[in-house]
C-alpha cells in the first residue's frame, strides 16, 4: 500500500465529514509512550487519526538550535500507521498556528475542521499561543463542545519516565539498548542509496551509501546493525560519519552487508538498524590501516549476532 496516498493535509476551509478520534502531538520517534496512547484510541467507536506537524513547533521557534528529530516525516508516517491509525493529518506549521489562542485552536482545527469527538493527548500536552491551553482547559471546552477528552498518563520503565529527549540521549551517549527499550524497536534510519566514491570497494568492503546531508543524526560511530529493503536483509558493519581518514566533510551513513553477494542497491529505499555501537569514528594514518580496521569491525559484527539473544 502507498502509505503517501493515506496522509491529508489539513485543510484551510472545508470541514471534513467524518466525526473521529484524535490524537495530536509530535509523535517524534513514535516510542513505548506514543505506542500506549494510539493503543488506547482502539477503545474508540470512531475512525483514528492523529494531527501532527512539520516542521515541529520547536524547529519553528528555535530554528538550528532545535534538537535533532529521531524520526524523519517517513519514518513516522510509516510508525503511525503501523499503530493502527487510519488517517494522518499534517499541519504546516508556521506563524499563522503559532498565534492561534488556545480556544481558537480548538473550535477551528480541532472541532470544525477535523470533527474531532473523542480526544487523546498524554499528561503533558499544551496547545495554542504561548502554549496557555492544557488538558484541564481542553476538558472544560469539550464539555462545551460536545468531545471527550482522555489523557493518558506517563510511561515509565525503571521508574523513568519514556521520553523523545531521553532516547535522543541515549543516542548521544551509543546507549542503543535503552534507545530499543523506550523505542519499542531497534533505533534505524531510513534513505535512498546513493553512488559514492567506491572507496568500500576498493578496499574489499563494498557499501550502500545513504546520504545524510540533510537529515542530521543524534549518533556517530560505528556500528553492529542490520540492513534490509525489497532485495533482503543482511546484518552488516555500519558507519554514521563524515569519513575523516579521507577528509571527508559531509555526514552519511554506509553499510557494508555481510554475506550479501554484493547486491546492487543503488536507487533503492533501505531500512538500517542500529544495534550496538562499536566505537567512535576514528581517523586512520592510511588505506591500509583502514582496511585492516573495517575487517575488525566486521569480526565484531559476527561476533555480536553470533551470541545468544537475552530477553
Amino acid at each position: 500500500m502507498n502509505l503517501s496516498l493515506r496522509i491529508r493535509i489539513l485543510p484551510k476551509k472545508a470541514p471534513l465529514p467524518v466525526e473521529q478520534a484524535l490524537s495530536i502531538g509530535n509523535f517524534d520517534g513514535v516510542h513505548r509512550g506514543h505506542q500506549r496512547l494510539l493503543q488506547r484510541m482502539k477503545d474508540s467507536e470512531y475512525p483514528r487519526a492523529v494531527l501532527t506537524f512539520n516542521p515541529l513547533p520547536r524547529e519553528f521557534f528555535q530554528g538550528r538550535d532545535a534538537p535533532i528529530r529521531l524520526t524523519s516525516l517517513r519514518e513516522k508516517t510509516h510508525a503511525l500507521f503501523a499503530s493502527g491509525i487510519h488517517r494522518l493529518y499534517l499541519g504546516r506549521f508556521d506563524a499563522h498556528w503559532a498565534s492561534l489562542s488556545a480556544k481558537d485552536f480548538v473550535r477551528e482545527i480541532l472541532c470544525r475542521r477535523l470533527h474531532a469527538r473523542a480526544i487523546y493527548v498524554g499528561h503533558d500536552f499544551r496547545f495554542g499561543n504561548d502554549r496557555h491551553g492544557d488538558t484541564e482547559l481542553l476538558q472544560r471546552l469539550g464539555r462545551q463542545w460536545g468531545f471527550t477528552v482522555h489523557e493518558e498518563p506517563p510511561f515509565c520503565l525503571g521508574g523513568e519516565r519514556v521520553s523523545s529527549t531521553g532516547i535522543r540521549q541515549a543516542l548521544e551517549a551509543g546507549d542503543l539498548t535503552r534507545a530499543r527499550n523506550w523505542l519499542g524497536r531497534p533505533y534505524s534510519v531510513c534513505g535512498r542509496v546513493r553512488r559514492g566514491d567506491q572507496l568500500g570497494r576498493q578496499l574489499g568492503f563494498p557499501t550502500a551509501n545513504v546520504p545524510l546531508k540533510n537529515r542530521p543524526l543524534p549518533l556517530r560511530g560505528i556500528f553492529a546493525g542490520r540492513l534490509r529493503c525489497a532485495q533482503g536483509e543482511w546484518i552488516a558493519a555500519i558507519s554514521v560519519g563524515i569519513r575523516p581518514t579521507v577528509a571527508g566533510r559531509d555526514l552519511v551513513l554506509e553499510a557494508h552487508c555481510l554475506d550479501a553477494n554484493d547486491p546492487n542497491l543503488y536507487g533503492q529505499m533501505v531500512e538500517v538498524e542500529l544495534h550496538q555501537k562499536l566505537h567512535d569514528e576514528r581517523k586512520y594514518p592510511n588505506l591500509d590501516i583502514l582496511q585492516a580496521a573495517i575487517a575488525d569491525d566486521v569480526r565484531a559484527v559476527r561476533s555480536y549476532f553470533s551470541q545468544p539473544v537475552v530477553i
